[in-house]
C-alpha cells in the first residue's frame, strides 16, 4: 500500500506545514496509531536515528522500539486519549544498534481517514551536554543569572515528570530558593483551591502556610519547607495545616525535598496530603476513649461505693415492722419519693435513717442510678471540698490523679448526707451553691460543671439548735428540711422487736448453717430492753447469742437493767457486794468453753473466713497453741 506523503497527511495550509515540517530542527515522525507504522520523517529525524527516509517510512514503529510494546502502547493510548501527552520512557534504537535516550512529546493531528500522531523527538543527552556548555560560557562571561538556571531545573522536573505529577493523588509543588511557587500539580489545586496560575511566581509561605491552627503567626524562618532548601535536608512534617483559597484549614502531613543543581541547593519540592478526615476520625475516636475512662472511673466508684450499700432482701426496700410508727414512716416514704424534694431524715444512731433514705431513692425515677452515701463524720476537716467535688491532678499536696467527688458520682441519682450536722461552717456555703445552682468547680480548676443530684440528709443532732448556736447556716437548714422525716426509736415501736430479732437470726443460721428460732421468752426478754442503741445494738445481739448458741438453743447476753453485766455461771456470786473475782482455775474453764462454742459454731473450723479464729479475733497460730494447751480435741468439719 502506497504511503501518503505528508502534504496529504497534514491538511490545514498544507504548504506552509509541509515547510514547517521538513525545515524544522527538531526530529518529528508522523505515526498511524492504528496500523503501527510510520507515515513519514522529517530529515532532521532521520539524522537522529540514522535511517534514510524511505526505510523508516517502510518501519514500523513496534520494530523500532523492539521489546518495548507495553510502554509504546500506554503511550500512544495517553496521546489519543489526552491529545497531547509525553514520556521519556522509550529508548529507540539507532541504526548503529545504539539505544538513544529522547523525550517523545506527542500530540493529535487529522485527517480524511482518521488520526494520526506528530512525535518531536527531543535527545536528552545533547540537552544536557548544551546546558552543560552553556553553563561554562556563562561561567566565562561572567555567568548567567542563577535565577535562570534555577528555572531551567524546575522546567526540566516539570516536564519530565509531567505524568506522575498530573496522576498522584497527592498535592506536588515546586519552591526556589527565593520561596517563590515554581510549579503546581492539579491534586495540589484542588486541595488548596488555588490554581496553578494564582500560585506560580509568588511566595507560597505567605499564601497558605502563615499561620499555626491556633491563628498564632508562622514565621518564615521556622518553616520546614523553607528549611529543605537552607540545610539541604530533608523535613518531614504531620500535624500542621495549609489555608485553602476560602479561609479554611487543611490538616496536612508534607514532606520537603531539597533540589540540587550542580552540588548548589537550589529549591525544594514539597509532596503533602490531606488528612483533615483521619485526624478529625483520631479526636473523636481519643474524644470517645477519654469518655470511655471517664466513664470507667466512674463506674468504678459507682461498684466500690454500691459494695457498702445494705440490702435485706426479705423485705421490700429493708424496713421491717408493723408498728404504727413504721407504717406512718412508709406513708411518708411514699409520699416523697416520685418528688425531687430534699428530705431530713432526723433520729437516733442506729435507727435505720440509711434504709430510709434507700426506701426513697428505690421508690423515685431516679433508681436507676446510684445512692452515693458520704459520711460527713468520717471526712477529715480539710478534705470535705475535695470529697464532694473532687479535684485535679496537682491541686494539693498528694492529688497524684484527678478525682470525681461524690456530687459528681451522684449526678442524676441521689446523694446520701449522712452526719450532715457535720460539715464544717465555711463548707456549707459552697454546699448551698450547688443545692440552689447545681453547679460546682472541682479543687484546682475553673471549670465549671453541673449536676442534677437530688440530696437526702441525715442527722442524729438537733440541727434548730445549732443554728440559733451559729454552727449551721440557716439558709442550708432550710434548703435540706423541705420535708422531714423522723426515724422512730426502737424502744417506741417494741412490737417490731420480735420481728426484727428473728429476721437477724435467720440470716445468721444460714451464715452459721444452722437452724435456731427465738423462743417467747426470748421474744419477751428483748422486748422489756431499752435499746439505746436502737437497731443496731439489737443486731450485735442476735448476732452473739446465734455464735454463743449450745444445742439449737440461744444464749441471749443483755446489759442488767441497772446497769450491771449479768455473771456467768462458772463465776463466783460475792455475798458482800463487791465485784465477783474467778480463780485461775475458772478462768482456765471459761476460756475453754469460749474456744468450745466458737468450733461447734464454726462446725469445727479454725482458720479462714467464719473460721473460730476470725469469731474470737485471735490469730489462727494463737488460737492453734491454746487449743493444745487447752487439750480441746478436734471437732470433725461438716460436710456439705
Amino acid at each position: 500500500m502506497d504511503l501518503p506523503l505528508v502534504s496529504e497527511a497534514i491538511p490545514q495550509s498544507g504548504d506552509l506545514r509541509v515547510a514547517v515540517f521538513e525545515s524544522s530542527i527538531e526530529a518529528m515522525l508522523l505515526l498511524d496509531p492504528y496500523d503501527d507504522r510510520i507515515v513519514d520523517a522529517n530529515p532532521a529525524a532521520c539524522t537522529m536515528l540514522g535511517y534514510d527516509r524511505t526505510l523508516l517510512r517502510q518501519t514500523k514503529v513496534s520494530t523500532l522500539h523492539a521489546g518495548q510494546l507495553p510502554e509504546l502502547t500506554v503511550f500512544t493510548q495517553a496521546v489519543l486519549h489526552k491529545r497531547a501527552y509525553w514520556t521519556t520512557a522509550l529508548t529507540p534504537r539507532h541504526a548503529t544498534g545504539q539505544d538513544l535516550r529522547l523525550e517523545y512529546s506527542g500530540c493529535i493531528v487529522s485527517h480524511d481517514d482518521g488520526a494520526l500522531v506528530l512525535l518531536t523527538l527531543t535527545d536528552l543527552e545533547a540537552r544536557r551536554r548544551r546546558n552543560v556548555d552553556a553553563a561554562a560560557e556563562d561561567h566565562m562571561r561572567g555567568g548567567i543569572a542563577t535565577w535562570q538556571r534555577v528555572e531551567r531545573v524546575f522546567q526540566d522536573i516539570e516536564r519530565e515528570n509531567q505524568l506522575i505529577l498530573r496522576a498522584a493523588g497527592e498535592g506536588i509543588y515546586g519552591v526556589n530558593a527565593e520561596g517563590k511557587t515554581t510549579f503546581v500539580n492539579p491534586a495540589a489545586e484542588r486541595m488548596l483551591g488555588w490554581t496553578a496560575e494564582e500560585l506560580v511566581g509568588k511566595e507560597i509561605h505567605p499564601i497558605v502556610h502563615h499561620t499555626h491552627h491556633d491563628g498564632s503567626h508562622y514565621h518564615d524562618h521556622d518553616c520546614p519547607i523553607y528549611a529543605a532548601f537552607r540545610d539541604g535536608a530533608v523535613h518531614q512534617v504531620d500535624g500542621e495545616v495549609f489555608w485553602r483559597k476560602d479561609g479554611s484549614p487543611a490538616w496536612v502531613e508534607y514532606t520537603s525535598t531539597p533540589i540540587r543543581d550542580r552540588g548548589m541547593v537550589v529549591g525544594a519540592v514539597v509532596v503533602f496530603r490531606d488528612v483533615s478526615q483521619r485526624r478529625e476520625a483520631d479526636e473523636k475516636l481519643h474524644a470517645a476513649l477519654a469518655e470511655v475512662d471517664r466513664l470507667r472511673e466512674r463506674l468504678e466508684l459507682e461498684n466500690a461505693y454500691l459494695q457498702e450499700e445494705i440490702r435485706i432482701e426479705t423485705n421490700p426496700r429493708g424496713i421491717i415492722g408493723r408498728s404504727e410508727a413504721i407504717q406512718k414512716t412508709l406513708r411518708q416514704v411514699k409520699l416523697v419519693a416520685p418528688t425531687t424534694a430534699a428530705v431530713m431524715i432526723t433520729g437516733e444512731s442506729g435507727t435505720g435513717k440509711e434504709l430510709i433514705a434507700r426506701a426513697i431513692h428505690e421508690a423515685s425515677g431516679r433508681s436507676d442510678r446510684p445512692l452515693i452515701r458520704v459520711n460527713c463524720a468520717a471526712i477529715p476537716r480539710e478534705l470535705f471540698e475535695s470529697e464532694f467535688f473532687g479535684h485535679v491532678r496537682g491541686a494539693f499536696t498528694g492529688a497524684m490523679r484527678d478525682r470525681i467527688g461524690r456530687f459528681e458520682l451522684a449526678d442524676g441519682g441521689t446523694l446520701f448526707l449522712d452526719e450532715v450536722g457535720e460539715i464544717p461552717l465555711e463548707l456549707q456555703g459552697k454546699l448551698l451553691r450547688v443545692l440552689q445552682e447545681g453547679n460546682f468547680e472541682r479543687v484546682g480548676q475553673e471549670r465549671t460543671r453541673t449536676v442534677d443530684v437530688r440530696v437526702i440528709a441525715a442527722t442524729n443532732r438537733n440541727l434548730k439548735q445549732e443554728v440559733q448556736r451559729g454552727r449551721f447556716r440557716e439558709d442550708l437548714y432550710f434548703r435540706l428540711n423541705v420535708f422531714p422525716i423522723e426515724s422512730v426509736p426502737l424502744r417506741e415501736r417494741r412490737e417490731d422487736i420480735p420481728l426484727l430479732a428473728q429476721h437477724f437470726l435467720t440470716r445468721d443460721s444460714k451464715a452459721l448453717k444452722s437452724t435456731l428460732r427465738l423462743s417467747e421468752g426470748d421474744a419477751r426478754r428483748l422486748t422489756r430492753y431499752d435499746w439505746p442503741g436502737n437497731v443496731r445494738e439489737l443486731q450485735n445481739v442476735i448476732e452473739r447469742a446465734a455464735i454463743l448458741s449450745q444445742n439449737g438453743r440461744l444464749r441471749i447476753d443483755l446489759p442488767d437493767p441497772s446497769g450491771t453485766q449479768p455473771a456467768t455461771g462458772a463465776a463466783r456470786q460475792k455475798t458482800d457486794g463487791r465485784p465477783a473475782v474467778m480463780t485461775s482455775s475458772e478462768m482456765r474453764d471459761h476460756e475453754r468453753a469460749n474456744i468450745v462454742a466458737a468450733l461447734e459454731a464454726c462446725a469445727g473450723k479454725v482458720f479462714g473466713p467464719g473460721g473460730a479464729a476470725e469469731i474470737l479475733d485471735l490469730k489462727p497460730t494463737t488460737l492453734a497453741s491454746r487449743i493444745k494447751a487447752l487439750r480441746i480435741a478436734p471437732r470433725p468439719r461438716a460436710i456439705g
